[in-house]
């Protein structure tokens, strides 16, 4: 099983102690050439005087500008611990079962903007990038990140199912084919009421950290996407079709 999901903006500020991102000590070590590339293209933005308009953020924003300076000298938290947005607060990490956080640390890939596919207990310190960034190369990060991800996350998802609980920026970057997407399953969320169904935005963040929580707490991990759709049909309406797992939550 791998579970695929998205950054948040919003992180947790640095420890106070600690040491700083071990540039050789990522998963997935075959994209460190990529890595560096967009690391010194971050650099190259964060240190322009437009840096904060490139980055596209707000001038309340601008002080994560500093951070993206910072990012190899500040210290660093495992990526599990870093990310706080709407799915991280619903997976609940540090409140799983030991054995589901040693599944989830198997199991479960973050999409990083910076850094490519982070493990959950991979290090890292706050930083502020998106995928629709233009780096000095020409190319979007998303684009430098397609052109390098195929044969890795095709690795890392072995032989079970892939459950995409990304956003849609960050699944640009690599989707699944041939074989592999029959047995890939993108999350989505609906509200229904009256028969009718709306599509869920925003706080479909929060019910797929709980799919994931569901996911990595079951007895027994999923090894096909009947399995998945069966895991999660215990906790919450939901139906399986191809490439979708739709979850109904009542209006």
């Amino acid at each position: 099983m791998l579970i695929l999901l998205p950054p948040s903006e919003s992180k947790r500020a640095p420890s106070r102690r600690g040491k700083p991102v071990d540039l050789s000590g990522f998963s997935c070590a075959e994209l460190d050439a990529v890595r560096a590339e967009v690391l010194d293209g971050l650099h190259v933005i964060s240190s322009a005087p437009d840096a904060a308009e490139r980055l596209g953020l707000t001038p309340g924003l601008a002080d994560q500008v500093e951070a993206n300076l910072e990012v190899l000298t500040a210290p660093a938290r495992p990526a599990i611990d870093l990310y706080d947005g709407v799915l991280y607060e619903a997976l609940g990490w540090d409140s799983l079962p030991p054995a589901a956080r040693r599944r989830g640390n198997t199991s479960v890939i973050i999409q990083s903007a910076l850094w490519g596919p982070l493990r959950p207990r991979d290090r890292t310190a706050p930083y502020r990038l998106g995928m629709g960034t233009r780096l000095p190369s020409g190319r979007t990060v998303v684009a430098t990140w397609k052109a390098a991800l195929g044969p890795v996350m095709e690795a890392a998802a072995g032989r079970g199912p892939v459950i995409d609980c990304r956003s849609g920026t960050y699944s640009a970057a690599w989707q699944p084919t041939g074989k592999l997407a029959d047995r890939t399953v993108a999350v989505r969320v609906f509200r229904e009421s009256a028969g009718r169904r709306t599509v869920v935005s925003h706080l479909a963040k929060h019910t797929r950290g709980l799919v994931t929580r569901w996911l990595l707490s079951a007895d027994r991990a999923p090894r096909t996407v009947a399995d998945v759709a069966e895991v999660v049909s215990q906790h919450a309406r939901c139906e399986l079709g191809p490439g979708v797992l739709d979850v109904i939550e009542p209006a």
